[in-house]
């Protein structure tokens, strides 16, 4: 496949820009914006704020998605619209509340040079606690963030996925998925790989910063959002049978000295060493709906 110099489409589903949810979005959507060559980023949805942080930043708003009967957007027609707004071959599904730095370009450029037809990157993100507004002004702002992140910042368990790179038309069709419910982000690695395609593991050269924050935007909370809820149920079954070491297993990993094949093995392993924060992963999710009940 023939991968054009035009720009990445990075694409989102925002919640309102209200209090805490509203900086970090902000500041995710900033330093996307930030990334050189510059991307063409989309947002969709009509929650309170997106047309306003729309045209502050100049970017794209799609306010006309459909929504299930709990209002919640649903993924098929945002992932199709953004296929056919996408100005070049690579899109780039980001959870808004990711932060990027310009590692995430290079190493789709390097994906882009190899002799894959095909491939999906994805990757673990780091959570840190990120309270205000930050200065992208500043000289330096993201050798500062680094450093913050190596200080302060925490690697999340492997089955926690936040970006999904792809070429079309791969996904140009998916299930109905509720936004921001478990189960959607196991299924594309899992589809991926009925199909054949490498899954690239990023986490050793991409810094996807994830910025805290909790979910009393749900009733329920984690917990509800990603297992015990209708709307994780319901995802879970358009899912299918999804297996969990199907749904996140890269084929592939991006490091700082080339692109290696993973095995059976080093799949095993990765396993292993990722248990203390898959557990801990449960744990919280556990605590959280018994919490929020």
């Amino acid at each position: 496949m023939y991968f054009t110099e035009e720009p990445i489409t990075i694409f989102t589903v925002p919640k309102a820009f209200k209090g805490h949810i509203g900086i970090i979005q902000k500041n995710a959507i900033k330093s996307w914006k930030l990334l050189s060559p510059q991307p063409q980023i989309l947002l969709f949805g009509n929650e309170e704020g997106i047309d306003e942080i729309s045209k502050n930043l100049d970017v794209i708003h799609i306010p006309n998605i459909q929504l299930n009967e709990y209002g919640t957007p649903l993924l098929d027609g945002i992932f199709r619209q953004a296929h056919e707004l996408a100005k070049g071959s690579i899109l780039s599904y980001v959870n808004t509340d990711i932060i990027l730095l310009n590692d995430f370009l290079l190493a789709v450029k390097q994906l882009q040079t190899v002799s894959f037809d095909h491939f999906v990157m994805t990757g673990q993100r780091t959570d840190v606690n990120i309270t205000e507004p930050l200065n992208f002004d500043i000289p330096g702002w993201d050798s500062k963030l680094r450093h913050f992140i190596l200080k302060h910042g925490a690697l999340a368990s492997i089955v926690c996925m936040d970006y999904f790179v792809f070429p079309k038309p791969l996904y140009a069709e998916i299930p109905s998925f509720a936004v921001g419910r478990g189960h959607w982000d196991h299924w594309m690695v899992y589809h991926a790989r009925q199909l054949g395609m490498p899954i690239v593991d990023a986490t050793d050269v991409v810094t996807a910063i994830h910025q805290n924050h909790n979910y009393t935007h749900l009733p329920g909370g984690r917990g509800v959002a990603y297992v015990k809820g209708d709307e994780a149920k319901q995802n879970a079954k358009l899912a299918g049978d999804v297996h969990m070491p199907n749904g996140f297993v890269a084929t592939w990993k991006l490091t700082p000295w080339g692109l290696k094949k993973r095995n059976s093995l080093s799949a095993l392993f990765s396993f292993m060493v990722d248990m203390p924060r898959f557990a801990k992963l449960i744990k919280d999710i556990s605590f959280n709906t018994k919490s929020n009940a």
